[in-house]
Order: C-alpha cells, then sequence, then structure tokens
C-alpha cells in the first residue's frame, strides 16, 4: 500500500523527467517540473519517508549475482 505523498512524489518525477527528455532539461516548463517534483519528494521526506519508498529497487538489483 502506498502512501498519497509518495504516489505525488513518484508522479511529479516521472512528469519531470518526461518533458526533459521531450524539451530538454533547459527548457522552462522541464525547469518548473523538476522544481515541482524536488517539493513533492523534500513533503515526502519531511513527512518521514525514505528515498527508497519513492524509489524501491529494481528486481534485476536485488538479484545481481557477486563476481568472484
Amino acid at each position: 500500500m502506498t502512501v498519497p505523498l509518495i504516489d505525488a512524489a513518484r508522479a511529479a518525477q516521472q512528469r519531470a523527467a518526461r518533458a526533459a527528455l521531450a524539451v530538454g532539461p533547459a527548457h522552462p516548463l522541464a525547469r518548473l517540473l523538476l522544481a515541482a517534483a524536488a517539493l513533492a519528494a523534500t513533503a515526502a521526506w519531511d513527512a518521514g519517508h525514505r528515498v527508497t519508498d519513492i524509489h524501491p529497487a529494481r528486481r534485476h538489483h536485488r538479484e545481481r549475482r557477486v563476481r568472484a
């Protein structure tokens, strides 16, 4: 189960990333969305959530084998 702050932070980050890819990170819209994503992540952090709550580890990272 997710929390609304986590959902908002994830959605804001995804919108910002898509805008940055589409128009470039220096575009005013992309910069605005990146700032909104930062504010959403800060609100989640201030509420006591960890970064891993917003960005959980991917499955293939957890199953990586250690090389000898």
